[in-house]
């Protein structure tokens, strides 16, 4: 057990109070009743096997900051700093601020914030690893580092930047509530480090002495609907009717006067011109840009090899070029194959890819990986049977039937795989992404990449053979133009949906027609000429060298377009985060101290990019080196027993309640 200082102040102590049965949002505080068998077990703290005798175990804890009282000392970002031996560019709870008003009547409100341990943990039903759990003890969201393999979901999903994911060590880890002090009926150190009096701990619903208020809402704090945070507020002083950020987001809040006086987000209005930023189209989601292209036009291919040639396109059939056909079925099975590296070099920790199955009943993450795996097995099946290259079926009523059987059950597969990886970006925390243009865009990708891919196939086949392809290419272009539209169609209502949804969403909106204004409108010029393009080289009948010429440009701009488009996808992205602080997670001074040197002072806690790589790739050889010398010692045979065993274990876990 945590060791009590015999000089422990009275205030560090968490007070023996009454409590409501259920907080404001109907969920009971008492998470499990004292008489139940998960009730009297140890947390193993340091491998401590002791039971605490804490009154309120299994009640419902949770933090209150009184925001007049936050003087901005930082106390408490360093206490729990020094709590948990962080890194400096790694830090459970921060402190920012907004501020308002001008001299001498300005004002300023610091808000401090960690992990709200919530009643509806999206991190924990998003993370497909299962490194999440909600504990009745206290009520704490507790992560295993050990488990996670570093796709960083669970930051996406939190509205509140709890989860961090550190790109050296490859993994996310958070606030853990200090619950080896709980145990001993210490508040966390967070909270009895605060100087001003401003962050306190104890049983939600509860206010502190000297305190009357114990709202949801504070000016800068996310929409608390989203998960339900264990976290009330006080804040009686008046404000200025604006209250801007300090870092780099272009929002603020505004009083609404008309209502009940809380603070709405808005958009700070830039009068800025449009510009390209190219560089600033590259982020740390480039593989999943690649990834998702990939992916999309290798369904979209098949759909068209496999149902083509049931609808009428006979250059699309096995009787027509059964080669040219096997080699494109072998081209997309590695370029699937290419795509699932890609994203699984962009986990923190690769090796443990196989960990994403764990949570199919809740992860959206976890049902994109069963469904590729599925899609990826039928489609390789398909191909190597159809082939004939590594034996197969003989020709005849069952092969017919084997292939149809099989195709199919890619091809359902196939469009399975797309919805889910369009489930993945619906979140609440990141309104940018939350609309159903994602649909779109994905299987509208899937059409026109998986058409164009099949098509410049079909050309280069039919020149080589000397055959006529316009009235196939004219099909394909349909489909080319159809998937362009769908895509278009999903962009327009989604520009209208984030200039009426406001805060956040409007702000990612500013962002595309301004800092990015030139690429965008490049980009939606690009889709306009793609389907202009295709469609007119459909009603001239290109055909021959200069048909072949034609399409490959077409391809070209079509592709291009692609490119632009998905990575502003993730660029734009701004999620419902807390404000930073002059230069703590801000990313206009992260960026500064990047481009001026000041990232290789480690107190800065900015990594430069260059040196988290390469301590990624160190830290990747050490792990392999660390598992190939483990296996070593174990045996080969061993190792995959063990292998089996962990695989089995956790696909038994997969579907079982978190």
């Amino acid at each position: 057990m945590y060791k009590v200082r015999d000089d422990e102040p009275q205030y560090a102590f968490i007070p023996d109070v009454a409590t409501p049965q259920s907080n404001r949002y109907g969920k009971a505080i008492q998470l499990v009743d004292e008489a139940d068998p998960l009730a009297g077990q140890s947390l193993n703290i340091n491998g401590d096997s002791g039971v605490s005798d804490h009154p309120n175990r299994y009640k419902q804890h949770g933090f209150h900051f009184t925001a007049d009282n936050c003087i901005g000392c930082h106390a408490c970002e360093a206490a729990c700093s020094e709590k948990n031996d962080l890194p400096a560019h790694i830090s459970f709870r921060s402190v920012g601020y907004v501020e308002g008003g001008s001299y001498p009547a300005y004002r300023r409100l610091n808000i401090s914030m960690a992990c709200n341990h919530c009643d509806d943990p999206v991190c924990l039903k998003g993370c497909p690893t299962r490194a999440y759990t909600k504990y009745a003890e206290y009520g704490a969201v507790l992560q295993d580092p050990e488990t996670c393999f570093g796709c960083g979901y669970c930051t996406w999903v939190c509205p509140y930047n709890a989860p961090q994911l550190d790109p050296i060590e490859g993994r996310v880890s958070k606030c853990n509530m200090c619950v080896d002090r709980l145990e001993v009926g210490l508040k966390p150190a967070c909270a009895a480090a605060c100087l001003g009096g401003a962050l306190d701990f104890g049983l939600i619903e509860t206010t502190p002495a000297l305190r009357e208020q114990a709202k949801t809402r504070i000016p800068g704090f996310p929409d608390p609907e989203i998960t339900h945070p264990n976290i009330r507020f006080q804040q009686v002083k008046t404000l200025p009717r604006d209250m801007t950020r300090p870092d780099t987001m272009p929002l603020h809040y505004q009083r609404d006067e008309q209502g009940e006086g809380e603070y709405k987000t808005r958009i700070v209005e830039q009068d800025r011109p449009r510009q390209w930023n190219l560089r600033k189209l590259s982020s740390r989601e480039d593989p999943l840009v690649i990834f998702t292209l990939l992916s999309q036009a290798v369904v979209g291919a098949f759909l068209l090899l496999f149902l083509g040639p049931l609808f009428g396109l006979e250059l699309l059939s096995d009787a027509a070029h059964p080669l040219a056909r096997n080699l494109l079925l072998f081209t997309l099975l590695g370029m699937q194959g290419v795509a699932m590296g890609i994203s699984m070099l962009h986990l923190g920790k690769p090796h443990r890819f196989y960990r994403a199955f764990n949570n199919l009943r809740y992860s959206p993450v976890s049902r994109e990986v069963a469904s590729l795996a599925l899609f990826f097995t039928l489609l390789a099946g398909y191909t190597l049977l159809g082939s004939g290259l590594f034996g197969g079926l003989p020709d005849g009523l069952l092969h017919g039937l084997v292939m149809l059987c099989g195709g199919g059950g890619a091809a359902i597969a196939g469009l399975v795989f797309l919805y889910a990886m369009h489930k993945i970006y619906r979140i609440p925390a990141r309104p940018y992404w939350n609309h159903w243009q994602v649909l779109t865009s994905f299987f509208g990708s899937a059409g026109t990449l998986g058409a164009l891919l099949v098509g410049l196939t079909v050309v280069v086949t039919a020149v080589a053979a000397g055959e006529d392809y316009a009235a196939t290419m004219s099909v394909l272009a349909w489909i080319i133009a159809a998937g362009s539209m769908l895509e278009g169609a999903g962009l327009v209502a989604h520009a209208r949906y984030l200039e009426r949804r406001g805060a956040e969403a409007a702000a990612s909106c500013q962002q595309q027609r301004t800092t990015f204004g030139k690429s965008y409108w490049a980009r939606n010029l690009g889709l306009g000429l793609g389907v202009a393009a295709v469609l007119a080289l459909a009603a001239m009948d290109a055909d021959g060298y200069w048909g072949l010429l034609g399409w490959t440009m077409a391809a070209a701009l079509i592709g291009t377009t692609a490119l632009i488009g998905r990575a502003l996808f993730y660029v734009l992205v701004i999620p419902t985060t807390l404000p930073g602080a002059f230069f703590w997670r801000n990313q206009g001074f992260q960026q500064h101290a990047r481009e001026s040197g000041l990232a290789a002072m480690p107190q800065v806690g900015v990594l430069p990019r260059t040196e988290y790589h390469e301590l990624q790739l160190a830290r990747a050889r050490r792990e392999i080196s660390a598992d190939w010398a483990r296996l070593r010692q174990i045996g080969l045979r061993a190792g995959l027993r063990q292998l089996r065993s962990n695989l089995r274990d956790q696909w038994r876990q997969a579907f079982a309640r978190p």
